[in-house]
């Protein structure tokens, strides 16, 4: 295991980090960052140490733990109207497509290596990815972005803020999910839909 400049103690945590299921598993049991958005973009290093998260700071910990046991350190992101935007860690098995995320909704976490291309994996959260008015918000997908591109700026182990990565991701090419004219037909999302998503959901 490369030590991409983590410490002895740092590289003990990600060690039991096997696969992409241990890898979600450690997410969900990081504590959800509740703090207002645009307020922290902690580095992996930094969620190690703080053993909270929110989405973006999620991807980047997914990435980096991937990239720890040998995959490359992927991210997409999703842009949303009248909605956060989200960000996942991409890793692929036998040419299939999967994700880990953190969330603050149940249903926009993990996805089985099951999807053959992006645009499937994209559509796999279209119905789970909704506000609190219960609209359907989800609307482009990103490429793929390695993070590699960034390994001069240590944003796997930088003690400021990583805003960088982010900014990156507002800049490049989103492919939309769906053709504008099926917009003003979308359905409210289903009550116990909407309900299940919220379950563990943290307040701010």
């Amino acid at each position: 295991m490369s030590s991409y400049g983590f410490t002895a103690a740092e590289r003990a945590v990600f060690r039991p980090l096997r696969t992409p299921e241990k890898i979600q598993a450690f997410l969900d049991e990081l504590a959800y960052n509740k703090e207002p958005g645009g307020v922290t973009c902690r580095s992996p290093r930094k969620v190690l140490r703080d053993r909270t998260a929110h989405c973006m700071e999620g991807a980047l910990m997914g990435a980096a733990a991937l990239r720890m046991i040998g995959y490359p350190p992927l991210l997409l992101d999703f842009e949303a109207v009248r909605d956060d935007d989200h960000v996942i860690a991409l890793f692929q098995r036998q040419g299939h497509w999967g994700a880990l995320a953190k969330s603050n909704y149940s249903g926009l976490r993990y996805r089985e290596p099951v999807y053959r291309t992006l645009r499937e994996l994209a559509m796999s959260y279209f119905e789970h990815y909704y506000n609190l008015r219960r609209e359907k918000s989800l609307r482009t997908y990103s490429r793929p972005v390695n993070l590699k591109r960034f390994d001069r700026r240590h944003w796997m182990t930088a003690e400021e803020d990583v805003w960088f990565v982010p900014e990156y991701l507002t800049t490049i090419h989103h492919t939309p999910v769906l053709r504008p004219h099926l917009i003003p037909r979308l359905g409210k999302v289903d009550a116990r839909l909407f309900a299940a998503g919220l379950v563990g959901r943290a307040r701010r």
